[in-house]
C-alpha cells in the first residue's frame, strides 16, 4: 500500500472536499448538465467523492475501478440507448475519470475521453473547480450531441444534480 496515498485520504474529508465543491458549484454544474442534456439523448451524471475507505485502500482499489463501482451504482449504465456518462472525481487522489456507457464509449475512444481529463485536469491544478467540471460537461455533451442529438423532449433518466460522496 502507498501509505503516502493512505495519509491523503484519512486527512481528506467530504467538509474539505466542499471548499473545492461548494454548493454554488454544484449548482452551476447541475444547470450546465440541464441546459445541455436539452441538445442531446444521452445522459450525464457528475459525482464528487472525497476520499475512499481505508478497506478501499488497503486492497488498492484504483480510481479508475471506483468509478465504474460508482458508474454502476448510480445506474449510469443503465439508460434507455447505453449513452450514460460519468464525470467521476476524487479528491483526495487528484483524479478525474470518465466512465461511459457502451452505446457512446466507443465513439468518444480512449483518447478523446483522455483529452477531456486532460482539459478538466487544467483547470483542477489551477483550483478552477467549477470551470473544469463545467468544461468537461461541456465537452461529454459535445460528443453525446453529435453521435445521440436530441428529438423533443427526451425522458431525463439521471438526476442532473451533481453527487457528492
Amino acid at each position: 500500500m502507498d501509505l503516502r496515498r493512505f495519509w491523503r485520504h484519512v486527512l481528506m474529508s467530504p467538509m474539505r472536499a466542499t471548499r473545492s465543491f461548494p454548493p454554488a458549484t454544484l449548482g452551476a454544474i447541475q444547470r450546465e448538465i440541464s441546459a445541455h442534456e436539452k441538445l442531446h439523448r444521452g445522459e450525464v451524471c457528475f459525482v464528487v467523492e472525497a476520499e475512499l475507505e481505508t478497506p478501499q485502500l488497503w486492497a488498492g482499489l484504483a480510481s479508475r475501478d471506483r468509478a465504474r463501482e460508482v458508474f454502476a451504482q448510480q445506474g449510469v449504465w443503465n439508460t434507455e440507448e447505453n449513452n450514460g456518462v460519468l464525470l467521476y472525481v476524487l479528491v483526495a487522489d487528484h483524479k478525474v475519470e470518465i466512465v461511459a456507457d457502451r452505446g457512446i464509449d466507443a465513439r468518444g475512444g480512449p483518447e478523446g475521453w483522455a483529452r477531456i481529463v486532460a482539459d478538466i485536469d487544467r483547470f483542477f491544478s489551477e483550483g478552477r473547480f467549477e470551470e473544469g467540471a463545467i468544461a468537461g460537461v461541456r465537452a461529454v455533451s459535445d460528443l453525446l450531441a453529435a453521435h445521440f442529438p436530441a428529438r423533443g423532449e427526451g425522458a431525463n433518466e439521471l438526476p442532473d444534480r451533481p453527487l457528492m460522496m
